[in-house]
């Protein structure tokens, strides 16, 4: 295990004026849409319906994961191909977070899974670098705009009055973990192995006393 440190409405109004006119039954060809304007109204539908479902879709926890997935990819593909050996796989989420005692031993990471904590962290730390995070709310809400998702993020209890949080990397068969502890102006980021089936804050890792420089 390694630690890092660092220092409608519109639409919905012009849709509207032809069902008006068409009701009105009225003779003038003007009033009467043709059937191009009736196709332009129709394909204007369809791209608004296809906007909503798309954003509801990056806002939704779903979306979330699926981003994340792609980010996951993306840094195994610098590692080792076969890292990622069930891209579909998602993360149990546990009931709720907890400040529990953690009672499992860590598993010990593969050459592939260091690498990619190793990027993780890098990137984690240097998006927090001159930062400083009072509250637990205030990093797992600058970890999911890293493309985390909400629902891989765990509170872990404080160290020192400082926040803790634990973020689930696990993909498929591996166990990646991260333990992201705020120092004031950055974060100590560590990483380790969390057994499949367990949630990540139920694994027992030995504080370190020193800060670590690598």
């Amino acid at each position: 295990m390694r630690s890092i440190l660092s220092p409608k409405p519109l639409l919905t109004a012009a849709l509207g004026s032809v069902v008006v006119l068409a009701a009105a039954g009225t003779p003038s060809t003007a009033a009467t849409p043709t059937r191009s304007s009736a196709t332009r109204a129709s394909a204007v539908h369809a791209s608004a319906a296809q906007t909503v479902r798309a954003a509801t879709l990056v806002t939704s926890p779903r979306g979330a994961e699926v981003r994340f997935l792609e980010l996951a990819d993306l840094i195994a593909q610098g590692c080792e191909p076969d890292v990622l050996s069930s891209v579909g796989h998602v993360a149990s989420a546990p009931n709720l977070d907890t400040t529990l005692p953690v009672l499992v031993d860590p598993v010990p990471l593969t050459t592939a899974e260091e690498c990619v904590a190793k990027t993780h962290q890098l990137r984690i730390s240097k998006a927090f670098s001159g930062k400083e995070t009072t509250t637990y709310e205030q990093m797992r809400a600058r970890l999911t705009t890293l493309r985390y998702p909400a629902a891989r993020i765990h509170r872990a209890p404080n160290f020192a009055g400082r926040p803790v949080a634990r973020i689930d990397l696990r993909v498929g068969a591996d166990h990646l973990a991260l333990e992201v502890t705020d120092i004031g102006q950055g974060l100590m980021v560590r990483a380790f192995g969390a057994p499949q089936d367990v949630n990540v804050t139920e694994v027992l890792l030995k504080r370190q006393l020193d800060r670590p420089t690598s």
